[in-house]
C-alpha cells in the first residue's frame, strides 16, 4: 500500500538546535509546518526545541542526529524524510566557523570548513532533489557577506562561503523551474561564540552597519521564510540581511 504523505508541508533545517537555525523552526512551526531539526553535537538544545514543537502540536517535529561531513550523515537524513513521505523546503543552515589564519591553513581544517558549508549542502540537496521537484519546493542555504567581501584570518571560510553562494546559483538552473533555490547571507546578528568577549571587535563591526545595530535572528528567519514561501519568482538570488555594513565596505 503506497504511503500517505502528510498533509502539512515539511521543512528541514539542518543546525537546527540552536541560534539561528531554532529560530527558523519555531517561525515555521507557526506557520503549520511540519519541522526535521537537524543536529550533530547539540543533542540536549534539539531536544527540549523538538519536545516544545510537539507540546504546542503533536507529531509535527522530527530529530535527526548526523555528521553532515559524513556520507552515511546524509543517508541518515535522507532515511528519515522518505519515510516521512514529504519535503517542501530545505534549508541548508549548518556551519562550522573559526579563524584560519594563512600560517595555521592545512587540509584537516580546508575538510571541515569546506564539508559543513559547502559539500554537505551540495550533495544533501542532491539527494532531496526528487521530493522537492515533487513539492515544487524551495531551497534556502544561509551564507554570510563575507563571501563577497573577504573576513580577515578567515580565509578557508570566507572562500567556502563564496563557493556557496555559487552553489546557490547552479542549483537554482539545474532544479529550475520546479525548485527555486536562494541563499541568505547575514551579517552582524550573533557574535560567534569565541568572539563573545571581544567588545573592542564588535564596536568595530557596528560601527560600520548603517542601520546601527546588531540583526536578530528573527531578521534571518523572516528573510528565509519571504524567500522560500512568498518570493515565488525569485531564484538563484543572494540575499544580504546585514544592516547596509555590505554597502560600507
Amino acid at each position: 500500500m503506497q504511503k500517505k504523505k502528510p498533509i502539512e508541508p515539511v521543512i528541514l533545517i539542518t543546525g537546527a538546535a540552536r541560534r539561528i537555525g531554532a529560530v527558523i523552526a519555531r517561525l515555521f512551526h507557526g506557520k503549520g509546518y511540519k519541522i526535521i531539526i537537524h543536529f550533530n553535537q547539540s543533542a540536549a538544545e534539539a531536544d527540549r526545541i523538538c519536545k516544545s514543537l510537539n507540546n504546542l502540536r503533536s507529531d509535527s517535529c522530527f530529530l535527526v542526529q548526523s555528521d553532515l561531513n559524513k556520507p552515511e550523515g546524509i543517508d541518515k537524513i535522507v532515511n528519515l524524510i522518505e519515510s516521512i513521505g514529504r519535503l517542501d523546503i530545505l534549508v541548508n543552515n549548518a556551519s562550522s566557523f573559526y579563524p584560519t589564519p594563512l600560517k595555521d591553513c592545512n587540509e584537516e581544517k580546508w575538510e571541515d570548513l569546506f564539508s559543513s558549508n559547502l559539500k554537505g549542502p551540495f550533495f544533501l540537496a542532491q539527494r532531496l532533489a526528487e521530493m522537492l521537484i515533487i513539492a515544487r519546493g524551495s531551497i534556502i542555504n544561509i551564507s554570510d557577506m563575507h563571501a563577497r567581501q573577504a573576513l580577515d584570518k578567515h580565509p578557508i571560510y570566507t572562500i567556502a562561503k563564496a563557493g556557496n553562494i555559487s552553489m546557490t546559483k547552479t542549483l537554482a538552473k539545474e532544479l529550475a523551474p520546479n525548485v527555486r533555490v536562494n541563499s541568505v547571507a547575514p551579517g552582524a546578528i550573533l557574535w560567534p561564540e569565541h568572539e563573545s568577549d571581544d567588545l573592542d571587535k564588535q564596536n568595530s563591526v557596528l560601527s560600520k552597519v548603517p542601520v546601527g545595530r546588531l540583526g536578530t535572528e528573527n531578521d534571518i528567519a523572516d528573510a528565509v521564510f519571504f524567500l522560500a514561501v512568498k518570493a515565488t519568482y525569485v531564484t538563484g538570488q543572494t540575499i544580504a540581511v546585514d544592516g547596509g555594513s555590505s554597502n560600507s565596505l
